[in-house]
């Protein structure tokens, strides 16, 4: 494997844990994106941004399009975090949206994160409670998989989803 950087950003502790395991397995440096600055990226071929997925985006993207000059001419790879099962259809048509412009085309990988209501920012909980309403009014027979995965969601259940092998494409991408 090339000179590799890891850049991250976890609110909950989900991207953080698929970091460090790609650090492990990988021996990249990695960092949290809010203690990056443009001089972080310098010297380093090959660059993976691991991001959770919120409102549609996914954390951390904000730094590749604020670095881009800096950044362009080197191998990137994006992971998102989400607490959706996998799902190919949902997560294409994700990054379609959310991979505009310079960022078109980057390859992305995903990795199922955590599910801890009680703990969530005030507006994520928020926003989980109105997605979680309106999912009991709907016939589960028209769920997307994400809805029927957040109405298997018991009050006050956490949940870890986490898991190393979530990596392997990515660590396949990488060799």
């Amino acid at each position: 494997m090339k000179n590799g950087l890891i850049l991250y950003r976890s609110k909950y502790g989900a991207t953080r844990k698929y970091a460090q395991w790609l650090k492990e397995a990988t021996a990249f440096d990695c960092i949290e994106t809010k203690k990056a600055d443009a001089k972080t990226v310098q010297g380093y071929d090959t660059i993976v941004l691991m991001g959770g997925v919120y409102a549609g985006g996914i954390a951390g993207l904000d730094f590749l399009k604020k670095n881009w000059a800096l950044v362009k001419g080197k191998r990137i790879l994006l992971f998102a975090v989400g607490a959706s099962p996998y799902d190919e259809k949902a997560i294409t048509e994700g990054m379609q949206r959310t991979l505009k412009g310079d960022l078109a085309g980057l390859p992305c990988f995903y990795g199922r994160g955590m599910w801890d209501l009680e703990n969530m920012h005030f507006g994520d909980r928020a926003l989980c409670k109105m997605l979680l309403k309106a999912t009991a009014k709907q016939d589960p027979a028209t769920f997307e998989p994400w809805q029927a995965a957040l109405a298997g969601m018991k009050p006050g259940e956490t949940a870890d989803w986490t898991d190393k092998a979530y990596l392997e494409p990515l660590l396949a991408a990488l060799c």
